[in-house]
């Protein structure tokens, strides 16, 4: 059984549409995907959808309900992994929208900023239209207008002179903190998981930190990670009590139109912890 439950799509900063995910996947035979968009779940129900018109043609697949979501502690991109949220909780909807607001309040500050100092003058609409109606705008969206405005010639180069962090057009979004998300995730009901730790000087110390307010996973298995990190970061969630999840962090083709969804080893056993834990979290809440 192969698994993948970290991966994007067009509702924030990946290039294939649910449905092509969806394709995807079921031709690479995975048996369960998490479509983890950032800061938005809309492409859980097209995916969900899509997958049971393919279930009636005889091609089986299982689609978990995922989001990640972007948080900034201590000056430090921080993300959030949720699985099995209510999404029609009130608490999970007001983050969302906070967290969609601050997209788009830092874009416009940014466009606004590239007009001043670089000369560059991008529609917001140009932006818009990079994403799929109502998804999340992030900085690979701006590098893509910033390259087809003329401004660079490609996107590394967008990357380097206007949309790091050091980058006097650049303006850091105001987002929630971890402990936010995690707490927000787990209120609605669903697993809160630290995402992709190798980012992390300090992981362990934050991760028991963020238990407190509800952390119930870490990301062992991911692209980024080394057999020696995976077993690292398992051993840390074995001994705090947490379970491990893990996926390929896929956005799109890369180099050659190579594919990485799937690619990484996810045990099936995995599915099955994600499962009692959404359980113990639904009888713990009453």
């Amino acid at each position: 059984m192969k698994l993948d439950l970290h991966v994007h799509s067009t509702f924030s900063d990946g290039s294939y549409t649910p449905e092509q995910v969806v394709d995807t996947a079921i031709g690479l035979g995975i048996s369960a995907i998490s479509i983890t968009d950032h800061d938005n779940v809309l492409s859980y129900e097209v995916a969900k959808t899509y997958a049971q018109q393919l279930a009636a043609q005889g091609k089986n697949i299982e689609i978990i309900p995922g989001v990640e979501i972007n948080t900034i502690w201590e000056n430090n991109e921080i993300h959030i992994l949720g699985y099995y949220m209510d999404f029609k909780s009130k608490s999970f909807q007001d983050l969302i929208k906070y967290q969609q607001h601050a997209r788009v309040d830092q874009t416009v500050k940014i466009l606004e900023n590239l007009k001043k100092k670089a000369g560059i003058d991008i529609d917001f609409g140009k932006i818009k239209n990079l994403v799929a109606d109502g998804g999340s705008i992030g900085r690979p969206h701006i590098a893509k207008a910033i390259v087809q405005s003329g401004g660079t010639l490609n996107i590394l180069d967008a990357y380097n002179k206007y949309i790091n962090n050091e980058s006097p057009v650049y303006v850091k979004r105001k987002t929630v903190s971890p402990h936010e998300a995690v707490e927000v995730i787990y209120e609605s009901g669903g697993v809160p998981v630290l995402a992709h730790p190798c980012d992390l000087e300090s992981a362990e110390e934050l991760i028991k930190d963020l238990m407190n307010y509800g952390l119930r996973g870490v990301e062992a298995y991911h692209r980024k990670h080394s057999p020696a990190m995976v077993e690292y970061y398992s051993s840390i969630a074995e001994r705090l009590g947490l379970i491990v999840t893990g996926g390929s962090d896929f956005h799109g083709p890369g180099y050659n139109n190579q594919i990485i969804m799937g690619k990484n080893f996810v045990p099936a056993w995995v599915l099955d912890e994600l499962k009692k834990e959404k359980s113990r979290i639904t009888l713990a809440s009453g």
